[in-house]
């Protein structure tokens, strides 16, 4: 790649996401943090529609979506774009819709365990674009658990999967892209609360 820009949130998982396909294929790139309470007219200007980051910049074009910037990138993981979307529901909603939330959520648990079984990663014993592909439940799901309280992925449960994650988080590959965890769950601890106070 040529001229590369990534405008990213620091304590998204959508744009470390991004961030480490870009790490790992050795990509030379800009980072600009925005901030999506204050969006900047940059991202308005490249993402005018969802107004989300991450955006990837290359040569002047704008690509939206992580998993889409991903692809662009490497490959297509499909898998991992239409399920994740319910393990953020299992942790930021309450009742029948969390319930639902966490029925998908396992479902997909119960997916990667058997994929994982008797492997270190996704394809073996190599860290890949797989993996990126999984950092939501790599990291992040970790850390909504202990920030929220609320527990879905156990050793009894899952084993192969929470072993995978001891090795995502430990990969040298992989350990020195990622964000510091206690901020991040100090970050989400303190969206967590805000939430439940505003709905008492």
């Amino acid at each position: 790649m040529a001229d590369v820009k990534l405008l990213g949130l620091w304590y998204s998982p959508y744009s470390n996401r991004v961030e480490w396909a870009l790490k790992i294929k050795g990509e030379e790139y800009e980072y600009i943090e925005d901030d999506l309470h204050n969006k900047s007219p940059l991202l308005l200007e490249l993402n005018p529609i969802h107004e989300k980051i991450p955006v990837l910049i290359h040569n002047g074009k704008p690509i939206c979506e992580s998993m889409v910037i991903v692809e662009y990138i490497d490959e297509t993981f499909e898998f991992f774009a239409e399920k994740e979307p319910a393990t953020g529901k299992s942790f930021f909603l309450k009742g029948e819709e969390q319930e639902k939330a966490n029925e998908e959520t396992y479902e997909m648990l119960k997916v990667l365990d058997n994929e994982l079984k008797d492997k270190k990663f996704f394809v073996g014993d190599s860290f890949g674009f797989a993996d990126i592909a999984a950092n939501m439940m790599g990291l992040w799901v970790g850390v909504f658990e202990e920030a929220s309280g609320v527990l879905l992925a156990t050793r009894e449960k899952f084993p192969n999967f929470c072993a995978w994650r001891d090795e995502y988080i430990n990969c040298s590959q992989n350990k020195e892209y990622l964000p510091s965890r206690d901020e991040l769950i100090a970050y989400f601890k303190a969206r967590f609360q805000a939430t439940k106070s505003a709905t008492k």
